[in-house]
Order: structure tokens, then C-alpha cells, then sequence
């Protein structure tokens, strides 16, 4: 079968970014491959396919189509803009066409880029197989996020913290256009660059059902840009209320890493929560705790606004500001509606936030395990669970609390036209059994450094299913060891 290939970001777009040539690697093989992306991109995958790609995904071939750039963006870190970043370890290969759309091929950690500052242009085996496995665990939670084919040992050491194993993830998604590209426009004063950013931003990403006719020669550059920002509005709220449902902390939230789709994206040190804590800070590199898990929220209106007054040479401050008023009434109404699933409610009453409410203090009070606790939720709705209200109440510290909690549970239930059946099957998929705590993450890197891939191949196939219960995979569900609690998570990779 023969490969469909474009290159639009190039061919509009390529002085936003500069031609490269990923570097050669000495002895590059396969670590882990996704069979879910590689059915996404309808990709032939025999034998002799897997060398082929292995060789055009690490500098010793290239295909026909291919014409590798790294991209020029910037963005505000931690609140301070910074002009000079950009793919400073990761190229664009090509955009492969497809029967499902148009998927950008990534490879990060291709060598040393233009936009590489004091870097490597490396990746190493540890943060390779956190991306691989969170890009396809969020998949598997329904959360928008980018994906991975893969990810390829390259036969060199790489100098970190200490000598680490060198690896490369081909990471792929529909854009990898960023906030950070616009602010780029815009802070170089190049009002034409933005123009033919939003333009072809409009034409070649942004989704069908975004755009306001068939016919874009019809629409004029300003609106094409607030069409824009209100998707990112739309797409970030509903992003990070899954984010927040799911006790999902991504840890470094800077423009330059949020997609104009809406994805999760650029993963390092991210982490789910263990014990419930809204203040959880995962990334230990964030000391005034900026990126906090219950920061989240207020930090994706931040950079929106950072997008908007990147754009405000072609919208009305006045548009820009009604478009960003969407953005927490999405979030509340997405979360609330999240939230109620996880309590098994199809009803919606005022008395429920309330009752939302008053668990997760309870919850933040004993330290409870979060994803433990609404499974455990789930589990006592289920007549063929042999979990009780006595079991239940026993996972907390807080005993009588809990009782007057379900006390009222309880009576909301009673407001419900939903069968039980309906109930439980309504927080079965919502409350998931397994997700990827950092101490599994950390055991599967480990185990891989020493030559074995299983934990990683066995962490993939269970987080494709984190709603199912797979008993053989029950030990995944247990709560993490008290070791765990030491591991730390910062922006090396």
C-alpha cells in the first residue's frame, strides 16, 4: 500500500520553522509500538514494514514525501515570555494522509535543532516511555491527547542528571500548531506572518464543524482567527475539565506546550493523583506551585489570554473578550457533568454540587486515593460486588463523616428514574480502575533499562482498558506502595 504524504506547514508555513535532517543513530530498534495508532494511521506492519520505518524514524533513510522541519515557536514559561524556543529536539517529518484525516509524523528527540539553545537535542528512555504510555492511557480515559507509534532505543548513552539510556518517541497528532506559534507571530511584529499563521490554521486544522462555511475564500481573516480562538477556548475548557475529573496533573503548562487543538500535549512531568490532594504540585520543578493540580483551571484562562492578545491585531479586544468568557462556563458545565457520572446521578439537581463537594473534603481530609475511592463508589452500587456501605465507610479515617455523607447520597439516589443496572454501568465508565500512577511508570522504566519490555508492554494494554476489570491485572489497581511517595518528577528528559 502505497503512503498518502503532505507537507502543508512546509510549504506555507516554512519560515516558521527551519529544514533539518534528524541524526543518524547508531543501533536503533523498537522498544514498544502502539497497534492502536499504527490502525489509525492504516500503516502496513509486517516485517519488513517495521524496518522501514525504523529506519526512516531514525535518520538512515528517508521516504518519499518526507521533508523534515523543526518548527519555530515561542511562549510564556512559568509567566515570563521566552523568544527563543522552538523544536529544539523534535522534527517534523511529514503530515501522512489517511482514511481517519491528516496525522502529523513527530519524532522527539532527533537530534540537536537550530532552536537546541545549550541542549542535546536528545531524549532518553525514561521520559520516552512516560509520554508513550500517558499520550495512550489519556486515550483510553476519552481525554483529548496526542498520540505515540512508538518508541525506538538509539544505541547511545546521553549525559542527564546521570548516563541514561538514549531513546526517541514518534509522537502523532492531527496540528502540532501551539499557542506559542501565534505568540511568535506577534511578538516579532510581523502582522503578515500572523495572517498566513491563522489562515492556514484555519484551513488545514482546524476541525470541519469549527469553521463557519465550506468556503473559506469567503471568510474574512478576522473572523477566521476568532473562529480559531473560541475552538481553543472550547476544546482547552473541556481538555482540562477531563484533566481535572480524572486527577490528571500535568506539571508544566507553558503556552508554547498548549495545542490550538486542544490536547494534551508535551508530556514530562506529569503524574495522577495518588492521595487526594487539590494542591498536589507533580513537578518538583515548580516551587511557587504554579502548575498545581487545582491551578490547572485558572492557568488554561491564562494562557488563552496569552493566545488572545496574540491574535488582537486582527480581532477587537472587545470579541476577544466575549470569546474568553465562554471558557469557564464550559469548564464548570463539562466538570459538573463529569462529576455527576462519577456519582452515578442522570439527573441534575442544585443540591448537587454540594454533595460533590462535601466527599471530596472528606476525601482531602483522610488523604484518600482518589481513582480507589470513586471505584470503590462505583463497586458499592453494584449488586454483584461484594463491597457494602461497612467496606466503604472502612476506606476512610473519618467514619462518621462518611455516614452522614451517604446519608444523603443516599436520599439523592432516591431522586433517580435510572435502574441500578443503568447506574453502574454509567460509573464503570467513568470511574476507571487503572491509571498510570508514576510508581508503575517508574517500575516499567527500570525493567526496560535492564532489557525488559514486558512491564511496558503490559502497562499498554491494560491502560487501553481502564474501565474493564482484567483481574489478571489486578495488582495494577492497588494502592501505591509508601515508597512511591518519594519519587520525583521535574522537566529532565
Amino acid at each position: 500500500m502505497a503512503l498518502k504524504f503532505s507537507n502543508t506547514y512546509f510549504s506555507e508555513l516554512a519560515d516558521l520553522g527551519s529544514v533539518f535532517q534528524p541524526a543518524v543513530f547508531p543501533d536503533p530498534q523498537w522498544l514498544v509500538v502502539s497497534d492502536d495508532v499504527i490502525e489509525l494511521l492504516q500503516l502496513p506492519w509486517q516485517e519488513k514494514d517495521q524496518e522501514r520505518f525504523l529506519r526512516a524514524f531514525s535518520g538512515h533513510q528517508t521516504l518519499d514525501g518526507f521533508q523534515p522541519l523543526a518548527q519555530k515557536y515561542t511562549g510564556h514559561q512559568f509567566g515570563q515570555y521566552n523568544p527563543d524556543l522552538g523544536d529544539g529536539r523534535g522534527v517534523l517529518l511529514a503530515e501522512l494522509l489517511t482514511e481517519n484525516g491528516r496525522w502529523d509524523l513527530h519524532v522527539k528527540g532527533a537530534g540537536k535543532t537550530p532552536y537546541s539553545r545549550f541542549g542535546d537535542g536528545r531524549a532518553v528512555l525514561r521520559s520516552c516511555i512516560r509520554e508513550f504510555l500517558a499520550s495512550e492511557a489519556l486515550a483510553g480515559l476519552g481525554i483529548a491527547t496526542s498520540r505515540a507509534l512508538g518508541v525506538y532505543t538509539t544505541g547511545e548513552s546521553v549525559q542527564r542528571e546521570t548516563v541514561e539510556p538514549g531513546a526517541a518517541l514518534i509522537r502523532v497528532c492531527e496540528s502540532h500548531i501551539r499557542f506559542g506559534h501565534f505568540e511568535y507571530a506577534y511578538y516579532q511584529k510581523d502582522e503578515a506572518l500572523l495572517k498566513r499563521l491563522v489562515e492556514y490554521t484555519y484551513e488545514f486544522v482546524l476541525p470541519a464543524q469549527s469553521k463557519l462555511t465550506t468556503d473559506a475564500s469567503s471568510v474574512k481573516v478576522d473572523e477566521k482567527a476568532s473562529a480559531i480562538l473560541q475552538h481553543a477556548t472550547h476544546r482547552t475548557a473541556e481538555m482540562i475539565a477531563k484533566w481535572q475529573a480524572f486527577g490528571f496533573c500535568h506539571g508544566v503548562m507553558n503556552t508554547d506546550n498548549m495545542s490550538i487543538l486542544g490536547i494534551t500535549f508535551d508530556f514530562g512531568p506529569f503524574g495522577f493523583l495518588d492521595q487526594y490532594d487539590p494542591s498536589h504540585i507533580c513537578n518538583h520543578s515548580d516551587h511557587s506551585g504554579r502548575y498545581a493540580f487545582d491551578e490547572q483551571p485558572g492557568v488554561g484562562l491564562w494562557n488563552l489570554n496569552a493566545l488572545g492578545h496574540a491574535l488582537s491585531p486582527l480581532i477587537e479586544k472587545e470579541q476577544i473578550a466575549e470569546i474568553l468568557k465562554q471558557y469557564e462556563p464550559k469548564l464548570v458545565n463539562t466538570y459538573s457533568e463529569l462529576m455527576r457520572a462519577k456519582l452515578g446521578l442522570f439527573e441534575k439537581t442544585k443540591d448537587d454540587r454540594q454533595l460533590l463537594g462535601e466527599f471530596l473534603a472528606i476525601m482531602k481530609k483522610d488523604q484518600a486515593d482518589y481513582t480507589h475511592t470513586w471505584r470503590l463508589l462505583s463497586d458499592y452500587n453494584d449488586p454483584q460486588s461484594d463491597v457494602d456501605e461497612l467496606k466503604f465507610i472502612d476506606n476512610f479515617i473519618s467514619r462518621d463523616l462518611v455516614k452522614t455523607w451517604f446519608a444523603k447520597y443516599h436520599q439523592r439516589l432516591q431522586l433517580e428514574n435510572s435502574k441500578v443496572s443503568e447506574r453502574v454501568e454509567l460509573m464503570k465508565g467513568i470511574n476507571p480502575k487503572y491509571v498510570l500512577r508514576n510508581y508503575l511508570a517508574q517500575q516499567a522504566i527500570e525493567a526496560a533499562e535492564k532489557g525488559d519490555t514486558s512491564q511496558v508492554e503490559r502497562l499498554f494494554q491494560v491502560f487501553k482498558k481502564p474501565f474493564e476489570e482484567q483481574p489478571e491485572h489486578q495488582s495494577l489497581a492497588k494502592r501505591p506502595p509508601d515508597w512511591s511517595q518519594s519519587l520525583s518528577i521535574s522537566c529532565s528528559s
